[in-house]
């Protein structure tokens, strides 16, 4: 956060922690549903407040650090069972995220937490992570059908791209780069990994494989310079490019 506090979602404990690296004191919050066991993905809000996701508890949040006890406000997702996902906030501030378990990518009022759904067409799409254009519309990857994907929010359209590595290839990390470049890799194979990188203007992809493999690479970031960051899961390894 703005103070130098780093937070984390303890995602097989039902809470959301604080680390103050100064002094090395912990301060947890647990969630104040027990539904709500597994907070997963976590952004901070323009406001200072955390959003998070709770995957198999089926809810959104809100976390307030100026609060009393970090008052926390829950708000269940109206599709059953729609395991939200990985969190992407526009450029207004506004929260994205997917929900893995359903065909949906989903946003929410910052300040009220009402949930807007928007249906991908086809019904096996399982969109797991998301990526913010700069016009602010949302990039995502299939992972259960193998497609580069792109929703508009404003109209709803939606554009399929098939990934280079065909139905199975697994679609998972993903980031947009400060020249509107789409960055992701594919998983489908651990054994080789591949970093992909897909160019909105002319429809065509680059491909590079990890070295290592890189096991299953679930985030991916794009630091101050530009450079892309990789987490390596199943390797014990972080990758730059």
């Amino acid at each position: 956060d703005k103070d130098g506090n780093i937070w984390y979602t303890g995602n097989a404990k039902g809470l959301i922690g604080k680390v103050d690296p100064k002094t090395g004191k912990v301060t947890e919050y647990k969630m104040p549903n027990p539904k709500a066991g597994d907070p997963h993905t976590i952004a901070f809000l323009q406001d200072g407040r955390l959003f998070f996701t709770v995957q198999a508890g089926n809810f959104i949040g809100t976390l307030d650090p100026k609060a009393p006890n970090g008052a926390i406000k829950l708000v269940e997702s109206p599709t059953v069972n729609s395991r939200p996902y990985g969190v992407r906030l526009t450029s207004k501030g506004v929260p994205f995220f997917d929900e893995f378990n359903s065909n949906k990518i989903a946003s929410a009022d910052p300040k009220t937490l009402v949930i807007t759904e928007y249906p991908l067409p086809n019904k096996d799409a399982r969109p797991r992570r998301i990526a913010i254009g700069k016009d602010d519309t949302v990039w995502y990857g299939d992972y259960a059908r193998g497609f580069l994907g792109h929703l508009d929010p404003k109209t709803g359209k939606v554009e399929e791209f098939a990934s280079p590595g065909g139905p199975d290839s697994k679609p998972y990390a993903i980031d947009v780069t400060s020249d509107g470049a789409i960055w992701y890799v594919e998983t489908g194979d651990e054994a080789k990994n591949v970093l992909v990188r897909f160019n909105p203007e002319t429809k065509k992809f680059l491909q590079w494989p990890i070295p290592s493999g890189g096991g299953t690479v679930r985030n991916m970031e794009i630091d101050k310079k530009g450079d892309l960051w990789l987490a390596c899961s199943g390797v014990g390894k972080i990758a730059r490019d």
